[in-house]
């Protein structure tokens, strides 16, 4: 991972979404995600006894539903001290590799980001 340079506002939006997510519905991670028109698309971690989905995963899933064709950036609010491999691919998948991805800790705070791919 590289460190994190000075993010624009519109990144630092991802940031407080996927933040806010994550306290509101009191999962693990919260993430979003901006497509190419700018929309934002914002999820927490899914865990049912039949579907796992990480955060990211499913706000990438989300944004494919509502008609995505590329993202812009992605940011994850999390303890985790790495992206994980799944959620660079999925991000990857929709966006290519070279869409940022953020990793901040659950105070909002930007950890590092990464390419997806």
């Amino acid at each position: 991972m590289s460190e994190t340079v000075a993010l624009g506002p519109e990144d630092q939006k991802i940031i407080t979404l996927a933040r806010s997510t994550r306290a509101r519905n009191g999962v693990p991670e919260g993430a979003a995600v901006r497509d190419e028109t700018g929309r934002t698309y914002v999820a927490g971690t899914v865990a049912l006894p039949s579907l796992q989905l990480s955060a990211l995963q499913t706000a990438v899933a989300m944004a494919v539903a509502s008609g995505a064709t590329s993202l812009e950036a992605a940011a994850v609010v999390s303890e985790a001290t790495a992206v994980a491999a799944e959620d660079l691919a999925a991000v990857r998948d929709l966006g290519g590799p070279q869409t940022p991805v953020i990793l901040a800790g659950p105070d909002g705070a930007p950890r590092a980001t990464v390419a997806a791919g």
